[in-house]
């Protein structure tokens, strides 16, 4: 039984123990908090397992204590490895540490057996460091509550349309999912550009709301890190494709649930350096990265500077509407719950 330890960080500020009366008044004042990409991992790893119908011990440091000979499998953030002295054999990750400069001795104060991190790249960025105990491992994606619902309410509002005594008739449904019926809006554009934002949106972002504009193209846009879970989930409903920007993504949990709704992507993947301001140029000099790891051609197109964006939206646009491309299946086919949570006791099997 897997032995599964994950906790957000949440220390005291003024007095001893007041971590626990600012947590309620946050809850108070501010709701529910968001989910982090860090704790979606953990929290579709869960999933994944129960779907699986394996059980599982959530945070229980007494049996891990009572237990040293057990694996502890700590999927981050990297401050639990604080909480305790670990005895324990360790399957750490995948919310590790940005960089394995960031805890350099981790290897040797810690009885790790296997580092898991997101994507490829990154396992080759850490290879020099962390050799053959670095692995790569995605987690999934919930397909049932990410999909392409919009699309099944509107054919069956359209298929009641089609009552006999009416004589309506509904419209020729369009093929292919990012032509799907009940699609209000043509992009929707994401925003996660993490480093020197004022000068991306000038240079990056505000050229294509122009282009978009200039075509004709409706377009939403959202910030990462400005919104609510079920807000992206909602927009996905009424958006036809999704405009990605990041410098660089290790799985990129929002762009798959883009495509597990069915809606292809149009992703700016600069490559290049991992440009992390805390470590580059001056500590890691590491290419190329991506800001999609997880793709292929079903999934949308990719461009590589703003010179590059034009040839690329017409490009894009011309198999959108021919109904070219299939998010969905690359999904189903590679990152649902069950498929990666069965990789994931695979690596737990290995590191015992």
């Amino acid at each position: 039984m897997p032995n599964l330890f994950y906790e957000e960080p949440d220390s005291d500020r003024w007095l001893p123990f007041d971590r626990y009366p600012r947590k309620l008044i946050r809850r108070m004042v501010r709701g529910k908090p968001r989910v982090g990409g860090q704790q979606r991992v953990f929290l579709n790893l869960c999933a994944g397992l129960d779907r699986l119908g394996v059980k599982y011990r959530i945070n229980d440091y007494g049996h891990i204590r009572r237990h040293p000979d057990e694996l502890a499998c700590i999927i981050g953030k990297p401050h639990v490895l604080d909480k305790m002295s670990w005895k324990n054999p360790i399957l750490f990750g995948a919310a590790v540490y940005s960089h394995p400069l960031a805890d350099p001795d981790l290897l040797k104060r810690l009885p790790i057996r296997k580092v898991l991190v997101p994507c490829e790249w990154m396992r080759v960025m850490c290879e020099p460091y962390w050799g053959d105990k670095v692995a790569a491992w995605p987690v999934g994606i919930d397909t049932e509550r990410w999909k392409p619902i919009q699309n099944l309410e509107s054919r069956k509002q359209k298929a009641e349309m089609a009552d006999t005594s009416s004589g309506l008739r509904p419209p020729s449904p369009r093929s292919g999912e990012g032509n799907a019926d009940g699609k209000t809006t043509d992009f929707l554009i994401y925003d996660k550009v993490m480093w020197g934002h004022d000068r991306y949106d000038g240079q990056l972002i505000q050229p294509i709301r122009d282009k978009l504009i200039k075509r004709g193209l409706s377009f939403l846009e959202i910030r990462y890190g400005y919104y609510e879970e079920q807000d992206f989930h909602s927009l996905l409903q009424h958006c036809k494709a999704m405009i990605f920007l990041c410098e660089h993504e290790t799985q990129g949990i929002a762009y798959q649930q883009a495509l597990a709704c069915g809606v292809p992507i149009l992703a700016w993947d600069r490559g290049g350096f991992w440009q992390d301001p805390e470590f580059y140029p001056h500590r890691v000099k590491f290419a190329p990265v991506s800001s999609v790891p997880y793709w292929d051609d079903r999934c949308g197109l990719k461009y590589a500077d703003a010179s590059e964006f034009s040839i690329r939206l017409d490009e894009f646009w011309q198999k959108l509407e021919s109904g070219s491309f299939r998010p969905r299946d690359y999904i189903l086919e590679n990152l649902t719950l069950k498929k990666c949570a069965q990789q994931y006791l695979q690596l737990f099997a290995a590191a015992q």
